[in-house]
């Protein structure tokens, strides 16, 4: 009985350890980690990007020096391009893919990992224009940070300004930032070498002309190179990329050369930090110990494991089992250990390796949702995941403020956030405290490779049909008050507002309409052109009356913004511009013949401003927010408007044809047998071209059809027949 019960005991953990190892969905989440990368893209889009929210930006990066500097990756939650974090980015990516290819095979990624590998590779040869110049950063945390608002709008706001390129050359070196680049496009020329052998040997000689760079000009970007990063990204020093410099253009050619020169400068590191984008001492170990052999790098690397490994006298652990560095990214830090853990087990054989190994784990585990909080630590991936990241283009406030819009109005798939900020597994979403809340460039760079080596060793796979487009909020909107108003007019404030967010953009034209009954004018003896149209503010009103739907009198009065003041969703004045507009009848006319109550866009308006629907508006023509009043249509109108009706008999369809956003919401009725029910189609999809209204059989020779709007009158327009 007892041998019973131990072997159901051992089914039973074996169930549970089952479990575990199916807690996440490794696939997933190297799937969305990349997918990360795409929402940081700068410069035109390629047609490839698969974020719906994003568009266009940083497109007249370069012309400052004149050159085209576009492309790249915006760094973290704003949008500079520092080269330095950018490319070591760019090779812990490459490092985690050469050692674990077989997991991006696994889940169908490796297209999209090396597009993505591409897009920055192809911005570096734009920053190195001759053998020593390197252009290693577009703007700088003066210009950018006080911009709180989507990527699409640098190029739009006036106060932006043109971004700034900043060069490394023989009398500004940069030693760091071009040695990490040199390494960037070593390791993407192994990458591309099979499938793009051409690409791949020009990636390799500006990896040499860039190293050479670097070790015959030796200074810091921050000081001798004056590169505005000090702060965020202030250099510790430039030895270290020199001997990582050496050795991924040592693995990219073979030439022993570079692998001597590694060795010389490769200088007894401390063991209590990890691989980051200023410190690469614990990558050169980890590949001087592969490449070698040597005892020497064996050891360094254990004694820097060993350190993150151990509880007592090494790393502080959290309750929850997080290994924590340090308050500033501790996630990111735990994950890049993790990397270096892997990497070394996977290529040296030692007697901890079980234990490395184990850790590495524990901590990918603890930032998917292993821990005491039950809840991811990735944007969109998992169980509860962050929603308020500190992302300008994420949250995407029209009005440059962290807390509006209170909630964030994009998800950001896939992006390791900074992590809690004290060894207690306490994290608290604070969109303002980047410390523990941003995500950025680095952050996901090596903890995409441990989620490779996931998927080959616990399985996994990708989404189907990811991402879907994402459907989008309140882009513009209308805010209307009553200014005035007599027996004869009604004056009317009308702030035409620009939320746009799927993406944030600048229409070329944005127009309100004001809806109003004259019947009480026309009873008096008045016609559509009598009334008087004033305008002022931002723009005016774009001529008179105009005819909405004539049979019952309704008519409305357009304004528009001047081009040259066009709302963007960059701030409190920018995003929203005032018309002031005022509808009258003539000063000698009877009060009788002005009565605003029965119009419609009057309706719940007063002298306090609020959000008003029935004052719709229209970016380049198309209604984007609001109601319209019920209006109907001949066939006739239809045609006017260049619509076509025909039948399809074989389909037993009749097709309306044209451009339907003018006549969006409204309903297409079909009806004319005696008994039948009426059919009808609302045209909501104002992107096709063509709509089908299902019909009777066509070949009972007779029907007619009338066009209806949302609130339901009909007119009878004609038949037709076979």
């Amino acid at each position: 009985m007892k041998k019973n019960l131990l072997s159901l005991l051992v089914i039973f953990l074996g169930l549970q350890g089952t479990q575990v190892v199916a807690q996440f969905n490794y696939g997933e989440a190297l799937q969305k980690s990349i997918l990360f990368y795409e929402s940081q893209q700068s410069g035109v889009l390629p047609d490839w990007n698969r974020v719906s929210w994003r568009s266009d930006a940083g497109v007249n990066d370069g012309q400052d020096v004149g050159l085209d500097l576009t492309g790249g990756w915006f760094d973290a939650g704003d949008h500079i391009k520092f080269g330095f974090p950018m490319a070591f980015s760019v090779t812990a990516l490459n490092w985690g893919f050469l050692e674990y290819k077989d997991g991006y095979d696994a889940v169908n990624q490796t297209e999209h990992f090396k597009r993505n590998i591409k897009w920055v590779t192809d911005y570096f040869i734009k920053c190195h224009p001759t053998k020593f110049e390197f252009y290693a950063q577009v703007s700088k945390k003066g210009q950018d940070h006080s911009f709180w608002m989507p990527a699409e709008m640098i190029d739009v706001h006036p106060q932006y300004g043109q971004r700034e390129s900043f060069k490394l050359d023989t009398s500004h070196p940069g030693t760091e930032v071009v040695c990490e680049t040199a390494a960037a496009l070593a390791s993407a020329s192994i990458i591309f070498k099979d499938s793009d052998p051409t690409y791949s040997a020009t990636l390799l000689q500006h990896a040499k002309d860039l190293y050479e760079f670097g070790e015959t000009y030796k200074g810091k970007y921050t000081e001798e190179g004056g590169i505005p990063a000090v702060g965020t990204y202030s250099s510790g020093g430039y030895e270290d990329e020199l001997t990582w410099g050496a050795l991924w253009l040592y693995k990219a050619t073979g030439d022993n050369t570079y692998l001597q020169k590694a060795e010389a400068t490769y200088g007894e590191p401390d063991y209590l930090w990890s691989l980051v984008w200023d410190d690469k001492r614990y990558g050169n170990m980890v590949l001087l110990a592969e490449l070698t052999g040597k005892q020497q790098y064996i050891d360094n690397t254990e004694r820097h494991l060993q350190f993150w490994i151990d509880n007592n006298n090494g790393i502080t652990y959290s309750p929850g089992g997080q290994a924590h560095l340090t308050q500033w990214g501790s996630l990111r830090h735990s994950m890049n250990a993790a990397l270096t853990a892997l990497i070394f087990v996977n290529n040296v054989n030692t007697p901890n390796n079980q234990d490395y190994y184990d850790f590495a784990v524990s901590q990918v585990k603890y930032a998917l949702g292993d821990n005491p909080n039950n809840r991811s630590l990735v944007t969109g991936f998992g169980v509860n995941p962050p929603t308020k990241p500190h992302h300008r283009g994420q949250h995407s406030s029209w009005t440059r403020s962290e807390s509006i819009p209170e909630e964030s109005r994009h998800t950001l798939w896939g992006a390791l956030m900074g992590g809690p900020g004290n060894p207690d597994d306490v994290f608290v979403e604070n969109r303002s405290d980047f410390q523990a809340n941003e995500v950025a460039c680095d952050y996901n760079a090596c903890y995409q490779g441990v989620l490779a080596k996931m998927v080959m060793d616990f399985g996994g796979s990708e989404l189907p049909n990811f991402p879907t487009e994402e459907a989008s909020g309140v882009e513009f909107l209308n805010e209307t008050k009553i200014n005035s108003e007599s027996g004869r007019f009604t004056e009317l404030a009308i702030w035409l507002n620009n939320r746009s967010a799927w993406p944030a953009r600048v229409p070329g034209s944005l127009t309100a309409r004001y809806f109003i009954d004259i019947t009480e004018g026309i009873n008096a003896g008045y016609a559509p052109e009598d009334y008087e149209i004033t305008g002022r503010g931002n723009g005016g009103a774009t001529g008179g009356l105009q005819a909405w739907d004539p049979d019952n009198n309704i008519y409305y009065v357009e304004v528009a913004i001047d081009s040259d003041q066009m709302p963007f969703p960059g701030g409190q004045g920018e995003h929203r511009k005032e018309i002031q507009v005022r509808v009258s009848v003539p000063n000698n006319a009877a009060e009788s013949s002005w009565d605003p109550t029965n119009d419609f866009s009057y309706d719940g308006l007063s002298s306090t401003l609020i959000e008003s629907e029935r004052v719709p508006i229209y970016a380049d023509g198309v209604l984007v927010w609001g109601i319209e009043p019920s209006r109907s249509l001949s066939v006739d109108e239809l045609e006017t408007l260049g619509f076509q009706l025909y039948p399809n008999p074989v389909k037993n369809e009749l097709y309306l044809s044209g451009d339907l956003s003018k006549i969006q919401n409204s309903t297409i009725v079909i009806s004319g047998i005696t008994g039948a029910t009426v059919k009808s189609v609302k045209v909501s999809d104002v992107t096709a071209n063509q709509i089908s209204i299902p019909t009777w059989d066509l070949s009972s020779g007779m029907y007619f059809i009338s066009l209806t709007s949302t609130n339901g009158s009909t007119v009878t327009s004609k038949f037709m027949k076979n």
